[in-house]
């Protein structure tokens, strides 16, 4: 039942847009539902280059005090979203879109996924790293040992050298 939401959701919102124009358009007229629609597409862009850059900011400030970003990330995904559907032609998905722009909003939306997500962040430079940190020891997992040419040779597996690797030498 769940795998039939999402397809049912892609049918019916166009549908649902379509109403909503001709509503719009009967009430409002034809010239003014166009530049209601401009509008928002405007809003949007500029809405996503400012609140967009605000969460960039956080998300850095986060990451420098090693505190986790997830939230920031999150609120960072709401806000393209939330533009994305305003610039869009559509009166309700900018209605959604407008909310996404609400922080109360993406703090709720925070709330119900917020268990369901796994940050994964190492305790290097400003909560990011390239990778391990000596001071922490080794992460789980294998080792990478950055080798020279002379200092690296290929064997088949019974201590001889492999033929190919034996022309690569000479």
């Amino acid at each position: 039942m769940r795998s039939l939401i999402i397809p049912l959701l892609f049918l019916l919102m166009p549908l649902a847009e379509i109403a909503a124009f001709i509503f719009v358009g009967r009430e409002v007229g034809v010239g003014v539902t166009l530049l209601l629609v401009l509008a928002s597409a405007i809003a949007g862009a500029v809405l996503l280059r400012i609140q967009g850059f605000g969460v960039l900011r956080k998300i850095q400030q986060a990451s420098q005090t090693g505190t986790d970003p997830g939230r920031q990330l999150v609120h960072g995904v709401m806000i393209v979203i939330a533009a994305f559907l305003l610039i869009i032609p559509g009166f309700i998905s900018d209605v959604i879109g407008l909310l996404l722009f609400i922080p109360a909003v993406r703090d709720l939306g925070w709330s119900l996924i917020k268990n369901r997500l796994t940050i994964v962040t190492t305790g290097g430079m400003g909560g990011f790293s390239r990778g391990p940190d000596p001071a922490r020891g080794s992460p789980s997992g294998p080792q990478v040992i950055d080798l020279d040419e002379d200092e690296f040779s290929r064997t088949d597996g019974r201590g001889r050298t492999d033929p190919n690797e034996r022309d690569r030498l000479k």
